[in-house]
């Protein structure tokens, strides 16, 4: 059953892997995203050339030609544009002032960002986001994989 879209949108900010990335645009669909906003190293759908890169289309399945997205230089400009028109900033990260992602409702058009799958998302751009949104991790391991956090984390935000 479709669901209208939200105005629902997403940074992705050096992520190194072309299927992680496959991976957000083909959950990005689901969400009803309506743009993904790629930066730093970040890999695109196309190429330099304007070629449409396999690895991406394979794991998103047709979503990297149906989701509007775009390659930005500066991921901090656009997240500035975008408060200024009243777009919350969510981060989604693990830090000293994180929010349980649960306890996290969204009621006007947002910007979620992720970040390396390493790293994270960088400090200057978490300074940047109006709440960081944790997901609690219960076993040994500190974090999921980037992909599988994007999911988790804006299926619940978002109210599926």
């Amino acid at each position: 059953m479709k669901q209208s879209k939200k105005e629902i949108s997403v940074l992705l900010h050096n992520i190194r892997s072309t299927h992680n990335v496959g991976s957000i645009f083909r959950t990005a669909d689901a969400l009803g995203v309506t743009k993904i906003y790629l930066s730093g190293y970040t890999p695109a759908p196309t190429d330099k050339f304007g070629r449409n890169r396999k690895d991406i289309a394979k794991v998103a399945l047709g979503a990297e030609k149906s989701l509007d997205w775009e390659y930005l230089e500066n991921p901090e400009k656009i997240i500035k544009n975008l408060k200024k028109s009243g777009v919350m900033v969510v981060g989604v990260e693990q830090t000293k002032d994180s929010v349980d992602y649960k306890k996290i409702k969204i009621n006007q058009p947002s910007l979620f960002v992720v970040g390396n799958e390493v790293d994270g998302v960088e400090k200057n751009i978490l300074k940047l986001c109006d709440v960081v949104a944790e997901i609690p991790m219960m076993g040994e391991k500190e974090s999921l994989n980037v992909s599988v956090a994007f999911g988790v984390a804006l299926f619940r935000i978002l109210g599926f």
